[in-house]
């Protein structure tokens, strides 16, 4: 696996996927932290994720935007979707991104959009089933973008051209 350096890339602005406040209960009241997530992408394939805890809301996105920009990775897409589909559980979270042919556009929801908008990914088909927990969503979707396949390699291992791989 390669390691890309954030600073090389265009990175497009950050987006703010879900922002949670927790509580702790303290003789006196209650004290309030926040944890966000946040995705970074330049839009042509590089994706990155992070999660960030804080006192304040600003804090925790900084945080997290930092820890995204750390953990980018490239995804292998073709023409704005997916080579193949794929089907991922997280958690108790399951994810399948399904490739859709041009003009389809982004049928997804929620975390998963963002996430597939900030990769560059303009026509897909999605759907997520139990658990909707924002968090476990957003790991789902990593984890699939990461399973992704290139279909190079998978030609090249099977022993076939990639026109035959398609046909």
């Amino acid at each position: 696996m390669t390691i890309i350096n954030p600073s090389e890339l265009e990175l497009k602005e950050e987006v703010v996927i879900f922002v949670n406040r927790v509580a702790k209960v303290i003789t006196g009241g209650r004290r309030f932290r926040f944890n966000s997530v946040v995705v970074v992408g330049d839009g042509k394939g590089h994706v990155g994720i992070g999660f960030g805890k804080a006192n304040e809301v600003a804090s925790a996105v900084n945080k997290a935007k930092e820890n995204a920009k750390k953990n980018i990775f490239k995804a292998n897409i073709i023409n704005g979707t997916l080579p193949h589909a794929v089907n991922v559980k997280y958690g108790a979270a399951h994810v399948l991104l399904k490739p859709a042919s041009p003009g389809t556009g982004n049928i997804a929801g929620g975390p998963v959009r963002m996430i597939l908008e900030q990769v560059g990914i303009t026509d897909i088909l999605s759907k997520v089933t139990g658990s909707t927990n924002p968090i476990n969503v957003v790991r789902a979707v990593e984890k699939a973008l990461r399973n992704v396949r290139d279909p190079l390699a998978v030609a090249r291992d099977r022993g076939i051209t990639l026109k035959e791989l398609f046909s």
